[in-house]
């Protein structure tokens, strides 16, 4: 059985957001990559049932439609403990764009599972996975909190309204994961860093496909209001403001 873990490369959540080009680019100077951090959990239970069934679980690949820079980023997940990387070499234009380019992957490689995160921290999107299924006319099971692979048999919980239910599918299919698939990020080991360095990151040119939507601005959201302290004793104040201003009630 061989997983791909389709991998985004974000910003890292603490980046301090800025703008160039009349508020039309991101401002990449000072940067801190990062693996999306949905899909750090799916490639670490992706690794954990590697180490739980070595007999049915062939091969972990990692991918991503990224330039040279998200080379790091994909190193880091050799060394947590993905076998192989392919790099797309385009930048990320859109969702569309982005499912279009992996799906070729699939397609060339024949990949059993194919696991996506259920959105990036910097987008938010929530569309690359149930694209690519729908471009792979593979089934997909969204909302994924729990995979576990027995005897070849691929069996998931799936959260809905007031609890969740469990599900047996069958090959290929898509998992489009949430928080609860693992349970903490796997970090890689010194030695998992030095394996990393041999294991093969494959390039590969993008397939010709135009983006269905594109950025035409960016705007920060709204600075928030100065802080204002209310002297403990003063509770109708507090109530105040709370009601007038805040709006809490």
């Amino acid at each position: 059985m061989k997983i791909l873990i389709c991998l985004s490369n974000v910003p890292d959540t603490t980046t301090k957001i800025r703008f160039t080009d009349n508020n039309t680019k991101f401002n990449t100077d000072g940067v801190q990559w990062i693996i999306n951090p949905w899909d750090e959990l799916a490639l670490t239970r992706a690794v954990e049932l590697k180490e739980l069934n070595p007999s049915e679980i062939e091969s972990i690949t990692v991918a991503t439609v990224g330039l040279q820079d998200s080379e790091a980023t994909m190193r880091k997940a050799l060394a947590v403990g993905a076998d192989k990387a392919i790099r797309i070499n385009a930048e990320a234009k859109d969702a569309y764009f982005v499912a279009s380019q992996l799906a070729e992957v699939v397609k060339k490689e024949g990949f059993d599972i194919v696991l996506a995160g259920i959105e990036s921290s910097d987008y938010n999107g929530n569309a690359v996975g149930s694209m690519l299924s729908e471009l792979l006319n593979y089934p997909s099971i969204s909302s994924v909190s729990k995979l576990e692979v027995e005897n070849a048999a691929i069996k998931l919980n799936r959260e809905i309204d007031g609890g969740y239910e469990t599900i047996e599918a069958n090959k290929p299919l898509v998992v489009i994961v949430q928080k609860g698939i693992a349970i903490e990020p796997k970090i890689p080991a010194m030695r998992g860093i030095m394996m990393a360095r041999s294991k093969p990151l494959e390039v590969v040119e993008a397939v010709a496909v135009d983006p269905l939507t594109e950025h035409v601005e960016y705007e920060l959201p709204p600075a928030k209001a100065k802080c204002k302290m209310v002297d403990e004793d003063n509770v109708g104040e507090l109530v105040r403001l709370l009601h007038e201003e805040a709006k809490a009630f």
